[in-house]
């Protein structure tokens, strides 16, 4: 049999079915990946498509359909585990419903932000979920005029609570912070992350509070500035140079606290013995660091679900009601943190 080739012209749906020896609905149900389809007959198209060159329309399908059948996705940056953590539980709850991803990394830039967010809403995804957002209220204001479906995750701005998922960022902090001073510790530093994210101001600010609650004074001395990379976890720990140096450090993630663990040891300090050394995310490295890290774990694969699940949620009924999902945190205790070496000697 003579065959088309593609070159001449635009491979039709058509083709594909004469090519597979199919109807073309049967090629309609493989590319709109539909079950209960016999394995053979899904081979013969995928090989005629093969064969003679075809590419799905993408832009056919959903006006077709009246929806693009993809979500947009906005990330600061691909650098850790915490993004693809929730990446991996967006994924996990859009596999089953047949919605790809697109994804940009903003890397914090607001220019860059609020211009990927014009373009996905024009056409390009039926939603959109933003991870830690820098500043969404800049541009949020349009895509709620327009009743373009959006979920926040890991922002707590005050003027987009609902419509989001987040953590007990300041309990799980409070909580962090208590547990090293009733391990004994009186000198504990905190690295924060970003100043410009609300998760920051909160989990600083439960520092703060359990130091109080505890009748200790808060050191400005004690709070150095991070950004969430483990860079400046490093950096802010080899510029300690203090007379009377802090017996633990909680550092606001658990990158910045991996930064911190390498500027201890570079000092020639022993993690769990001679300084005790606090996270926040749980991401998988802080189980395989040495010594295990004790964190703070953020449910990320949970929060990843329950974005995409409101973001359906939306997609499909617009007058569904708005609201906010707050996931538990849970400090998870491993070797890093131990009692101040004064206290098990004394």
């Amino acid at each position: 049999m003579q065959h088309r080739s593609p070159k001449t012209r635009n491979t039709t749906i058509i083709d594909v079915a004469r090519e597979a020896g199919v109807s073309y609905t049967t090629v309609s149900r493989v590319i709109n990946g539909k079950d209960h389809i016999k394995p053979d007959k899904r081979e013969r198209v995928r090989h005629a498509m093969d064969r003679l060159g075809y590419v799905v329309n993408q832009q056919a399908r959903s006006l077709a359909r009246g929806r693009s059948q993809v979500i947009g996705l906005l990330v600061p940056d691909l650098g850790s585990s915490y993004v693809g953590e929730i990446v991996r539980g967006i994924d996990q709850a859009l596999q089953p419903v047949n919605y790809d991803v697109i994804l940009y990394t903003t890397h914090r830039r607001l220019v860059k932000e609020s211009a990927y967010v014009t373009s996905i809403s024009q056409g390009l995804a039926d939603g959109l979920i933003l991870i830690s957002p820098t500043d969404p209220e800049m541009y949020v204001s349009s895509l709620q005029a327009r009743n373009f479906p959006f979920v926040l995750l890991d922002h707590t701005g005050s003027n987009l609570v609902d419509r989001s998922v987040g953590v007990t960022n300041w309990r799980g902090a409070y909580d962090a912070t208590r547990y090293l001073i009733d391990l004994g510790h009186r000198r504990i530093a905190f690295i924060n992350g970003r100043s410009d994210l609300p998760a920051s101001a909160e989990r600083l600010a439960a520092y703060q509070t359990a130091l109080r609650d505890s009748g200790l004074c808060v050191e400005e001395a004690l709070i150095w500035q991070g950004d969430y990379g483990q860079p400046s976890g490093y950096r802010s720990t080899m510029l300690l140079g203090l007379e009377k140096p802090p017996t633990a450090i909680f550092a606001a993630n658990d990158l910045m606290a991996f930064g911190a663990m390498e500027a201890v040891r570079e000092q020639g300090l022993r993690i769990g013995h001679d300084i005790s050394v606090m996270g926040f995310d749980d991401i998988p490295q802080a189980a395989q660091v040495n010594p295990p890290l004790t964190t703070v774990r953020q449910p990320l694969l949970e929060m990843g679900r329950a974005a995409a699940r409101m973001l359906l949620q939306h997609i499909a009924d617009p007058s569904h009601p708005l609201t906010r999902i707050e996931l538990e945190t849970e400090l998870v205790i491993r070797e890093s943190c131990r009692p101040p070496a004064t206290r098990r000697t004394a």
